[in-house]
């Protein structure tokens, strides 16, 4: 049997994460956004021709996703020709199954537009299409505790997974390596977010950059940090600048010579900074204010509670008694519960009936063992602090009883991927493929049936 070309792409909101499952290690980080200069040049950069840049004062970005849902697809079609191409990664589609990922409680209209592209625009000879944080969960996740014992040769049989991305920060628990889909829970706080609250921090309190996204984000990304105790920290600020640690000096990049932007080191008063060709920027309690958001939503007026809450919602709303009493969500078909939601988010088939359990199951079971395996990736779980802060309010809401175990992995922004490279080499892998052929005979509803993570037969 000739060994079959997977690509792997993990089709973030702000980066692609795309290589061939039995070739790459790791995988080619790709922006998704097409940017424009202005102010007279109006050169453009697709994909990862950004790098290319050299003034990134002024950009125009046009991104395909809105939301966190794909709804530009003319964008998101010139940036997957980018990277097909052979200046990428050399992709034949009629030769290649692919591995894509899509967001949590995607609708049903975009999930069919991602089958027209991918078999009747692309060709692709095959594709499976699912959510990142459930290629998360195939990885060895007792390898993020340290203090686990590494010879376990199965998985948690449950897992939370703390996504929290560009758009959104999903929340998604795992059992027997499939979600319940009524204990998924989504904060409307990412990245994005989080950046333009910078920029207006920023361009009320020194200058007007809200045209310099690329440049707040650079700052956010090396300035910011989670706070282990808010209220001290902000006693801290109103020190002076000796005795203030907190306080730091970013020196603004000077895209006229190339320079990027650098935290500066702070000296003593006797020392004279020439600051004639140097514009600085002083983060105070911005360093530590514009994360303490994934938090505390409420800070900038959202009715929202912070991860840890959510984190304790989600595990609340996974009691066993919720999947034997059905609500108008939950109704039997076959050996699967058929989970249905009012807002047309489709259907998904999940096998969640109690016989997956090897033991009998009860509320302080299940709770125990999703306290105990917490794994947290995500660009914003590059923030300094941000594991320990979870973990620590955690410990405050959680009953004691439960043992609080949070994991993050080396890299979390290429975990996902990582999980995609992992699935693509096991059987399973081959059984939720849906080749070309069968598309073209039963269209859609094939995808819908097999992508559910669940499985399902057609019906003739």
């Amino acid at each position: 049997m000739t060994e079959r070309k997977v690509l792997v792409l993990d089709n973030g909101a702000n980066t692609i994460k795309a290589g061939y499952a039995l070739f790459s290690q790791q995988p080619k980080i790709i922006p998704n956004c097409r940017v424009t200069r202005g102010k007279g040049d109006k050169k453009t950069f697709i994909g990862d021709q950004f790098s290319s840049c050299t003034d990134f004062s002024g950009l125009y970005y046009r991104l395909p996703f809105e939301k966190g849902f794909l709804t530009n697809w003319e964008v998101e079609k010139g940036i997957w020709d980018r990277i097909f191409s052979k200046d990428v990664l050399d992709c034949d589609p009629q030769k290649t199954s692919l591995l894509i990922t899509e967001p949590c409680f995607n609708l049903p209209n975009i999930q069919r537009t991602y089958d027209e592209m991918i078999f009747e625009v692309y060709e692709f000879q095959s594709y499976c299409r699912t959510i990142a944080p459930w290629l998360c969960i195939q990885n060895d996740i007792s390898s993020l505790y340290p203090n686990r014992p590494q010879n376990l040769a199965e998985p948690p049989d449950c897992v939370l997974v703390v996504d929290s991305g560009y758009s959104f920060t999903h929340i998604v628990p795992f059992v027997m390596g499939r979600p319940i889909l009524p204990a998924i829970r989504r904060i409307n706080i990412g990245g994005k977010l989080l950046t333009n609250h910078l920029k207006e921090i920023v361009s009320f309190r020194y200058w007007d950059m809200m045209d310099q996204t690329y440049v707040m984000n650079e700052v956010k990304e090396t300035c910011c940090y989670v706070s282990q105790d808010f209220l001290a920290d902000l006693e801290t600020c109103r020190k002076n600048t000796r005795d203030n640690p907190i306080l730091q000096e970013y020196v603004l990049p000077d895209f006229s010579r190339n320079t990027k932007g650098y935290i500066r080191e702070k000296k003593c008063v006797a020392e004279i900074y020439d600051q004639s060709d140097e514009q600085v920027l002083y983060m105070n309690n911005e360093r530590f204010t514009v994360p303490e958001i994934l938090f505390n939503p409420t800070d900038i007026g959202m009715n929202q509670a912070g991860i840890p809450e959510v984190i304790v919602e989600a595990i609340n709303a996974t009691h066993p008694a919720y999947l034997k009493k059905s609500k108008n969500h939950l109704i039997s078909k076959k050996d699967y519960l058929v989970v249905t939601d009012d807002s047309n988010l489709g259907l998904i088939f999940i096998n969640l009936s109690l016989e997956m359990f090897p033991f009998p199951v009860n509320d302080v079971d299940l709770h125990g063992l999703f306290y105990g395996n917490i794994v947290l990736v995500g660009g914003n779980s590059l923030f300094s602090g941000y594991k320990e802060r979870v973990e620590k309010d955690l410990r405050v809401l959680a009953p004691s009883e439960f043992e609080v175990k949070v994991g993050i992995p080396e890299d979390p922004i290429t975990y996902a991927w990582n999980g995609g490279r992992q699935f693509a080499s096991t059987p399973e892998f081959d059984e939720r493929l849906v080749t070309r052929s069968e598309y073209m005979e039963y269209g859609s509803n094939i995808c819908l049936r097999k992508f559910g993570l669940g499985g399902d037969e057609i019906d003739e």
